[in-house]
């Protein structure tokens, strides 16, 4: 079909919603914007410059000096984020990023910055995004919503063999911890905290395998699609 819609993705870290997301698109022939790889990518430029996070001015001037777009990696097949027209993939998934991103991300001045790049990218529909506030906040109007969960301990080991298969030297107390961090700012910051849209599909996919995520997920767009041309007709 040639109509097309937004799928908003939400949940939290190490739920594989960005896995999830990026497999829709692909399925669907859909593009797929990672909004945390671009709070990562802002992180990213903060502590490179040394950016104050307690001072809005030098706040405000370093997100005047951010630009962030995706590309296509033919080899990889992925979308790569740069920033400022330089290759960011590998550097955003450090523990330094993941230890510092929900602070970067709970400011108010961030998020508006992120939200305004994000809704023009949707404004073609055809798109598969994942975050925190795609459903509530950057699409609320959003024709399929899904909200992704997962038991702690399974988010820590995935994460965990993510972070080692990077050669990253790490320990799963330390996952842990920055998971159980990650979890309260994101679910309490007062700019957008992380929740559940109330016509979210919930999916835990403690004990699912990303084929049958992928699988569910398929389903729940085609019955959205189904619903959304019946009832343009």
């Amino acid at each position: 079909m040639s109509k097309k819609i937004i799928i908003a993705i939400d949940g939290f870290s190490s739920c594989g919603k960005s896995t999830m997301a990026k497999a829709l698109a692909k399925k669907l022939n859909y593009n797929f914007i990672d909004t945390g790889a671009m709070y990562r990518a802002i992180t990213l430029y903060f502590i490179r410059n040394n950016v104050r996070l307690d001072e809005a001015a030098s706040v405000v001037n370093a997100l005047e000096n951010i630009h962030l777009h995706f590309e296509l990696d033919p080899a990889t097949e992925k979308s790569d984020i740069f920033l400022n027209n330089e290759n960011v993939a590998q550097y955003i998934r450090e523990m330094t990023i993941a230890q510092k991103v929900s602070e970067v991300a709970a400011i108010k001045a961030v998020r508006v910055f992120a939200v305004k790049q994000q809704q023009q990218m949707g404004k073609k529909k055809g798109i598969v995004m994942d975050g925190r506030d795609i459903g509530t906040v950057v699409f609320p109007n959003a024709e399929l919503k899904i909200f992704m969960t997962a038991d702690i301990a399974v988010r820590v080991k995935r994460r965990f063999l993510e972070m080692e298969a990077q050669n990253q030297h790490i320990n799963i107390e330390d996952v842990m911890h920055n998971l159980q961090m990650r979890d309260y700012i994101d679910s309490n910051r007062e700019e957008s905290p992380l929740r559940r849209a109330d016509d979210a599909r919930m999916l835990d996919n403690s004990d699912l395998t990303p084929d049958k995520q992928l699988e569910l997920a398929l389903k729940w767009v085609e019955e959205v699609l189904e619903h959304t041309y019946s009832s343009s007709k």
